[in-house]
């Protein structure tokens, strides 16, 4: 839990490595992001949501690179269609109008950006390349310094996933809570929406 002190929320000390603390923030800019993503599911396209989505998370955790995805019912592969440039492919995703990566035979999408979908875990990492689930990045891909993930839940359900990276201070628990707080705006929409 976050500590009050003199009215102020005082951020969690961080590690190279954490979660977040469970707490769903509860503020202005994420008041203000679910009235707006209430009012687009009237007549906006998931791919609009998934760019708001994006840019809220990008600014609210100070992040230069986001990776929004949503996991296709009918394979249940993960499906990016709101994301950062940061391959030379990235453009050709973006001409398609998406970013899939299939999930394996084993029913698990491996590596890092597979980990919280595999795992239903939110976290951090600062040093992406020491975590257990990392194999590197493909050749010409933008070097990725710390990394953050959640998974997109409805209910026990996996839905889609926010990737974070790259951020202008360093990663800490209250990163994770505001992505994850980002994520249950999100699910919202995705439910509606696929």
């Amino acid at each position: 839990m976050f500590m009050k002190e003199d009215n102020m929320i005082k951020e969690p000390k961080h590690s190279n490595y954490g979660m977040g603390s469970g707490t769903k923030i509860e503020n202005q800019d994420i008041l203000s992001l679910r009235k707006k993503i209430l009012y687009m599911l009237q007549n906006s396209s998931l791919k609009e949501i998934s760019d708001v989505i994006m840019e809220k998370s990008k600014r609210l955790t100070h992040s230069q690179n986001c990776y929004v995805a949503y996991i296709d019912p009918e394979n249940k592969d993960s499906v990016g269609i709101a994301f950062s440039h940061m391959t030379d492919g990235c453009q050709m995703y973006a001409d398609i109008g998406e970013a899939r990566f299939k999930i394996r035979k084993d029913g698990t999408y491996g590596g890092l950006l597979g980990y919280s979908l595999d795992t239903g875990e939110s976290f951090y990492i600062h040093n992406p390349s020491q975590h257990p689930a990392a194999h590197g990045l493909p050749e010409g891909h933008t070097p990725v310094y710390q990394f953050l993930s959640v998974p997109v839940k409805y209910g026990h359900n996996i839905i889609g996933q926010i990737v974070l990276g790259n951020p202008e201070k360093d990663y800490n628990s209250l990163d994770v809570d505001f992505t994850d707080t980002i994520a249950d705006i999100y699910a919202i929409a995705l439910q509606k929406l696929l």
